[in-house]
């Protein structure tokens, strides 16, 4: 069959949620747009989107100066608004954020003032009214109760938009792969079909920055996954709040936490396993040699010379491959958790996270470059499902 040539205004490349999203804000910017969504998988949000918590965060983490800190909370009310107008379950549970010592008081406070920044609905309670919420809570002196937090299914969402943007006209083209950069204004995918465009946005996550560096861009960056799997605690009333610790800010993770999905269901987790390629889902599927060498090369350079940070957080995060360590892990924050009562989840996610070559630090916030007529985001990690919404609105008015 001959190559085909496809015309269009606007080219996301990648049907997760920030894809969707972006097209989404786009029609509504020019209704007139041609637009078309690719993707390497057959349909929509078979990564970090599908296989997300669904933690509708609140955005008390970031601070005012960074892009999640000013776009968390926005995207909160506009994914919770987007819900109820399409009738999409929202569990409005909240979160308990619990402190384990006395160095975790001052790590509480820091979040309750980006709360107030952020004009997130956060209250700094006690011991005692954080067990009247939460019976089986286990937290020192004081917790921090977060309303705003809550829970969705994210495929739910995802599934919302997609029937949406083809009812706007957008064209979508699964298993359809990026293969290489053909001009300025056109690629060709991996049979040699050329699309052409005014505006190309890489929305790819895990190979965000492999589309970047085609482009001859974002040499300096490298996304590298990390593995993210759960336990399931088969009592379904033991808890029914959020339930996170102090996170170590140095990283942008948010350590093991007890998450309640919008039906009730109780995970355990995820952890942040470095993963060996960029889909190591399970055992050896999706097996990619490159992949391996490229993130085993970075993640030994992490270890080795990102010592103070780095180094500790891998170890830490090794142990949690075994399940019983997980749930000691888990156990610091709640009281009466039985074990005979926790399995393995089916629950995996790999999370594409964005370092910089040249410190070897761990990008925290989202990052977005710009080239000619080209957009890259490179960086849209947790918590980049909740502020969806708000990202797209930014994208278009910084950059479009």
């Amino acid at each position: 069959m001959e190559p085909i040539s496809r015309q269009f205004d606007v080219v996301i490349v990648g049907a997760g949620i920030i894809g969707l999203t972006l097209a989404a804000a786009i029609k509504r910017y020019r209704s007139t747009y041609k637009i078309a969504i690719i993707d390497k998988e057959g349909s929509y949000a078979r990564h970090a989107s599908g296989r997300n918590s669904g933690v509708i965060h609140a955005g008390i983490y970031h601070s005012q100066d960074s892009l999640k800190g000013q776009l968390t909370h926005r995207g909160n009310i506009l994914l919770k608004e987007f819900c109820k107008s399409r009738n999409i379950s929202v569990n409005e549970c909240g979160k308990l954020v619990v402190a384990q010592n006395n160095d975790d008081i001052a790590g509480l406070e820091l979040l309750f003032k980006r709360s107030k920044e952020n004009e997130v609905d956060a209250q700094m309670i006690s011991e005692s009214e954080a067990q009247a919420r939460e019976p089986f809570v286990k937290t020192y002196d004081r917790a921090l109760f977060v309303k705003e937090s809550a829970s969705v299914d994210p495929i739910q969402v995802c599934e919302a938009l997609f029937v949406e943007l083809k009812e706007m006209g957008v064209e979508f083209f699964f298993n359809t792969k990026f293969f290489r950069r053909d001009s300025v204004s056109s690629f060709v995918d991996i049979t040699g079909n050329a699309f052409h465009y005014e505006l190309l946005i890489n929305t790819a996550g895990l190979c965000a920055d492999t589309i970047a560096k085609s482009f001859g861009i974002a040499d300096e960056y490298t996304v590298l996954p990390f593995k993210g799997v759960y336990l399931k605690y088969l009592d379904r009333n033991f808890v029914k709040h959020h339930i996170y610790p102090v996170p170590n800010l140095e990283m942008p993770f948010l350590g093991v936490h007890f998450t309640v999905s919008v039906d009730g269901e109780i995970l355990i987790g995820p952890t942040a396993i470095p993963a060996f390629w960029k889909e190591n889902y399970k055992g050896f599927q999706n097996f990619n040699f490159s992949e391996y060498k490229e993130t085993l090369y970075f993640d030994g350079k992490l270890f080795m010379q990102n010592k103070n940070s780095f180094r500790k957080f891998a170890i830490e995060e090794l142990r949690k491959l075994h399940s019983s360590y997980l749930i000691r892990t888990a156990n610091q924050l709640v009281r009466n958790l039985n074990p005979n009562k926790v399995i393995k989840s089916d629950h995996v996610g790999i999370r594409a996270q964005l370092i910089d070559n040249r410190t070897l630090e761990l990008v925290k916030d989202f990052k977005v470059i710009k080239e000619e007529k080209v957009i890259h985001i490179l960086n849209s990690v947790s918590p980049g499902f909740t502020s969806s919404f708000a990202f797209a609105e930014y994208v278009v008015k910084k950059f479009i």
